[in-house]
């Protein structure tokens, strides 16, 4: 009889463990901002009381987007690709988004979005946009290519309403879109709390196009500034009133050009300078020390909110956690006479496994098998691999560690 009331209470105590964790789990929540089109020295010297005050609470860290330049995942600075770029956590060459007209995403490569519901199918998400594209097309949502799942709360499309918000030639019409779009955004976070969110706000690319390197663009970003106010405001009132914790990254699409901050597309300093923002303290040494990119975005996301990531997956994105501990980064590779140099930057000390595959079946929904040619003393930083040893024409290269997996490509000269 007290043996049975033993294993009673011993049940009793696992189940309540669990729920506890499992409660945890799902009180994680998580919202990314776009802000468009403000490099890194723009937004320095604009006012943003709102962005400061976030940055102080956690920590900002000026960016890069545009993929490896002069390389084979250079990527185009334009908007779309951009927010592709964190969605996917890939850059250009992988998602295949290299313009705003978003021809044809390669949707083998998924978003948050995908990997959240995958993981959570009950859970929610929200999208607040001015642009219908970035839900339909980027996202995909209701396509057979991302399993046909549905965002929760969607407030887009108003760039097509033309009665409530008027064209004019001035933009001043899309001043006021952002601000409907995060107005709703900052209601129905505060109402319904989705546990995954994205707001994008348009205003500010559209003065720098118009009126470049000005007051009127500063202006811009003080008002987007305000927005972001809004959502914050709204994001405290949970954290403080219900168990939860939110995860706030507010990040850009894209610098701007060197000469007169009208333009972006280029491979420029200015054009890849960007910028990121986020309310979490424990941001690891990657994050306070180097430059990270608009890809390293995902990653922090899937950390904070305990997606797990399946290792084909894991091996192809191209980001690493701002949060999670991280050994190394910077892996690059590149022949030299008969050998392979393949260097990265250390972290943190220890070993780290790497592999070679000579296909790239993931690009068309298939699985690439990997060989594993050594194990590395990350503290080296350096490697070398006989030519002979690896797959003939392409290879991809992946080095494994403990909290750390990075990629890169070798392709066929």
């Amino acid at each position: 009889m007290q043996l049975n009331r033993i294993l009673l209470l011993v049940a009793l105590l696992t189940y309540t463990l669990c729920m506890a964790q499992s409660s945890e789990e799902l009180s994680r929540k998580t919202v990314f901002i776009i802000i468009d089109g403000i490099s890194s020295d723009q937004l320095k010297k604009a006012d943003t009381p709102n962005l400061d005050r976030i940055s102080k609470k956690g920590g900002y860290t000026d960016a890069y987007v545009g993929g490896g330049k002069d390389s084979y995942s250079e990527t185009p600075t334009i908007s779309a690709v951009g927010y592709n770029s964190l969605l996917t956590g890939t850059w250009a060459n992988k998602h295949n988004v290299w313009g705003n007209e978003i021809k044809a995403p390669n949707y083998n490569y998924p978003t948050i979005f995908k990997l959240y519901k995958d993981q959570y199918p009950k859970g929610t998400t929200a999208v607040y946009s001015s642009w219908l594209d970035n839900r339909t097309k980027l996202v995909g949502e209701g396509l057979p290519e991302t399993g046909n799942y549905k965002i929760d709360y969607t407030f887009d499309g108003l760039e097509y309403d033309t009665i409530n918000y008027p064209h004019d030639p001035y933009r001043n019409f899309m001043k006021l879109i952002d601000y409907s779009v995060a107005d709703h955004a900052a209601e129905s976070i505060r109402k319904n709390g989705p546990d995954l969110s994205w707001v994008y706000l348009e205003f500010s690319d559209d003065m720098g196009h118009g009126f470049g390197d000005s007051e009127r663009f500063s202006a811009a970003i003080h008002f987007e500034d305000q927005l972001i106010g809004k959502i914050y405001n709204a994001i405290l009132e949970r954290e403080q009133s219900l168990n939860e914790e939110w995860l706030l990254i507010i990040t850009t699409d894209h610098g701007r050009s060197s000469n007169n901050g009208k333009h972006h597309g280029g491979q420029s300093e200015r054009e890849r300078s960007t910028w990121i923002i986020t309310n979490i303290k424990n941001t690891n040494e990657y994050f306070s020390t180097s430059v990270p990119g608009i890809v390293d975005i995902l990653p922090t996301m899937t950390d904070f909110m305990h997606i797990n990531v399946p290792q084909h997956i894991r091996r192809e994105m191209d980001g690493i956690s701002l949060i999670h501990p991280a050994d190394m980064m910077n892996l690059s590779a590149e022949k030299k006479g008969k050998n392979l140099i393949i260097t990265w930057d250390k972290l943190q000390n220890g070993q780290a496994k790497l592999y070679a595959s000579g296909t790239n079946e993931f690009n068309t929904g298939g699985k690439d098998t990997y060989e594993q040619l050594k194990t590395l003393d990350l503290s080296k930083e350096e490697t070398s691999i006989p030519l002979r040893k690896l797959p003939k024409g392409y290879t991809k290269l992946v080095l494994e560690s403990e909290n750390t997996t990075l990629n890169t490509w070798i392709p066929v000269e």
